[in-house]
C-alpha cells in the first residue's frame, strides 16, 4: 500500500482512548504509508498503529471525526483536523476500490502465487509479508493473537486461575509490575514452571511460581524478565511464521485471526528456552519496579552460583523497597487463586 503524496508527513493531534473504561489521552497521529501511528504526549512514545485498511469511521459526517482500527476494537481516535481526515477517507476509499470482489478472491489468489512463482518471489515474499503484518497490526489485533495462543496453551496447562479474591490480588501484582493498563497477566494451574509472554502484552504465569513460594517477589522477577524479552524481540512475527503465509495474508487483507491458526504453538512455547537478559539491564528494570532481585535469582539457581550477579547487586539487598509488592492478606489471597 502507498499513501498519497500530498499527505506524506501528515501528523495532527487528536484524542485516543485504549478501551471503552480508558480515559482519553492527548496525541500526536501520523499518517503514515500503511498506518496511522498513534504518540503519546510528551514522550512522543508510539502507543498504538492503525493498519491503514482497517480503519472505519465510527460518526460519518459529524465533527469531530471518531476513528477505530476496525470492527469490536475497543480503541477511539478523536480527530478534528480536516486535512487528516480527508486523507484518511481519500486513502481508505482507494484502498477499498482495490478490493477483490467476494467472487474473485480464490482466482486472485491462485494467480498472485502463480505470478510469485514464475517471478521467483517465492524466496522472500512469505518473510516480507509477515514481517509487514507484524508491523501494521492494531494493539486491539495483537491481543487477539495473544487470546488464540493463550486458548491453545489451556490444552495443556489447564484454565487461568480466576479464584475472585486472588484475582483483585492479582490485578494487584500486574498494576506493579507492568504497569496500569499497559498488559494483562494470567496464572495457569500447571504445565508451566516459570513464565511465557504472549502477543499484545500479556504474560502467563505458573501457578506454582505463587504456590510453592513464600514471597511475591519471584514471580514478580519472571514477569519483569519476561517483559524485557517481549520488548527485545517482538513475539508477533514468530506466531504469524507458525501460522503459516496464508494465515498471514488472511490477517493482513480482512483484520481477522484465522481459527486454529495458532494450535499447537502453546506446546512449542512450553518447550522452548528463555533468551538470556544481560544483568545489568535486569537489575535496571527490578530497581525501576521496587522488586529486589535476590528471591527470582534462587528461584533460577537454588545455590546462586549460576545468578550470583543477580543476588549481589540486588537493588535492595541493604533496606527493602519503599512500597511492598503485596500485603500479607493480598499475597495469601493470591496463593489462593488457583483453589476456586
Amino acid at each position: 500500500m502507498t499513501a498519497l503524496t500530498e499527505y506524506q508527513r501528515l501528523e495532527c493531534s487528536g484524542l485516543w482512548r485504549e478501551t471503552p473504561e480508558s480515559q482519553r489521552r492527548d496525541v500526536i497521529v501520523t499518517f503514515g504509508d500503511a498506518t496511522l501511528v498513534i504518540k503519546e504526549l510528551p514522550s512522543e512514545r508510539a502507543v498504538s498503529h492503525w493498519s491503514l485498511p482497517a480503519v472505519r469511521r465510527l460518526n460519518p459526517s459529524r465533527m469531530p471525526a471518531l476513528f477505530s482500527p476496525g470492527h469490536d476494537s475497543g480503541e477511539e481516535l478523536e480527530i478534528d483536523d480536516e486535512t487528516m481526515i480527508a486523507a484518511i477517507g481519500k486513502v481508505h476509499a482507494i484502498i477499498a476500490a482495490r478490493q477483490p470482489h467476494p467472487g474473485r478472491l480464490r482466482g486472485f489468489l491462485l494467480l498472485g502465487v502463480a505470478a510469485a512463482l514464475a517471478a521467483g518471489v517465492l524466496v522472500w515474499l512469505p518473510g516480507a509479508l509477515i514481517a509487514h503484518t507484524a508491523k501494521v497490526l492494531p494493539s486491539s489485533t495483537r491481543q487477539e493473537i495473544g487470546q488464540a495462543i493463550l486458548v491453545d496453551l489451556e490444552r495443556l496447562t489447564g484454565r487461568p486461575c480466576a479464584e475472585p479474591d486472588g484475582q483483585a490480588a492479582l490485578q494487584q501484582l500486574t498494576d506493579r509490575v507492568i504497569g496500569t493498563n499497559d498488559g494483562k497477566l494470567v496464572v495457569l494451574p500447571e504445565g508451566l514452571s516459570t513464565a511465557l509472554h504472549l502477543p499484545g502484552n500479556l504474560v502467563a504465569i505458573g501457578g506454582a511460581l505463587i504456590e510453592q513460594n513464600d514471597t511475591p517477589e519471584v514471580a514478580a522477577g519472571f514477569v519483569l524478565a519476561e517483559r524485557l524479552r517481549a520488548e527485545a524481540n517482538d513475539p508477533v512475527p514468530d506466531a504469524l511464521r507458525y501460522a503459516g503465509f496464508r494465515a498471514a495474508f488472511q490477517l493482513l487483507t480482512t483484520g481477522k485471526v484465522p481459527q486454529d491458526a495458532f494450535r499447537g504453538y502453546g506446546e512449542r512455547l512450553l518447550k522452548a528456552k528463555p533468551q538470556p537478559i544481560e544483568d545489568s539491564v535486569l537489575l535496571k528494570r527490578f530497581e525501576n519496579a521496587g522488586v529486589g532481585s535476590s528471591a527470582y535469582a534462587y528461584a533460577l539457581d537454588k545455590t546462586g552460583e549460576k545468578t550470583l550477579g543477580l543476588i549481589e547487586a540486588d537493588p535492595f539487598a541493604a533496606e527493602p523497597p519503599p512500597l511492598p509488592l503485596l500485603n500479607d492478606t493480598d499475597w495469601v489471597a493470591l496463593q489462593g487463586i488457583c483453589t476456586g
